[in-house]
């Protein structure tokens, strides 16, 4: 899952990062409204979490602005404010949820798990493909009902495959996906990753093939499930 964090108290977007990224995350940070929407704008989301009070420009123009720019990913406004007000006002700007601070990691988490589901048109956390099931909150992955022992980075771009199965996506931006902590695997690692998550995918399903590649544009997760 790939989230865009809009927080401009650093010490509180790096700490959050640094959790969900621990959780398998990819997390961009942006410190202020403006710069929030113009990445949300040019770069692939699957959510975002927006603070309600940014230096530049409140929550609701963010969110606003997503909206009429046609950034369709889900939003979850984080703010102190428990106003009933302030949430009505955030989910008419086009907020999908609403989050008062303090609150906890896992909430959080659980969260943005559930605003991805929805917009990818589902809420069972499994993912079923043949014989393969994909448990997105256990983060684990059973052939007949047997554990696939699969690698974290290969983990993420199952994921990130399962969550837009018929639709072509390019390499770059499962790249981007499994970024974190510094670490941007390149062309070659990629091919590795995917040559190894196939290999495991086949074995557990008697050579049948789930990941076709697009020639010179990424991959695609089959539809059928």
């Amino acid at each position: 899952m790939r989230v865009l964090l809009i927080e401009d108290d650093c010490a509180v977007s790096q700490s959050i990062a640094m959790i969900l990224r621990g959780d398998g995350m990819c997390v961009d940070i942006a410190d202020c409204g403006e710069d929030g929407i113009e990445i949300a704008r040019h770069c692939d989301y699957d959510v975002i979490a927006l603070d309600l009070g940014l230096p530049d420009m409140s929550g609701f123009e963010v969110v606003r602005s997503l909206r009429w720019a046609k950034v369709a990913v889900p939003v979850i406004v984080l703010s102190g404010s428990a106003n009933v007000e302030d949430k009505i006002d955030a989910l008419k700007a086009g907020a999908d949820d609403y989050l008062t601070k303090p609150f906890s990691i896992e909430e959080l988490t659980v969260r943005l798990s559930a605003l991805t589901r929805r917009s990818m048109g589902g809420s069972d956390t499994r993912i079923r493909f043949g014989p393969m099931t994909l448990d997105l909150a256990a983060k684990t992955l059973e052939a007949h009902g047997r554990r696939i022992d699969i690698s974290t980075r290969e983990y993420q771009i199952l994921e990130l495959l399962c969550l837009r199965r018929g639709v072509m996506v390019s390499k770059q931006t499962l790249i981007s996906h499994i970024h974190g902590d510094g670490e941007s695997p390149d062309n070659r690692a990629m091919d590795l990753f995917m040559h190894d998550l196939r290999r495991k995918l086949a074995a557990a399903c008697e050579g049948d093939r789930f990941i076709e590649t697009v020639r010179d544009r990424g991959y695609l997760m089959q539809c059928a499930a």
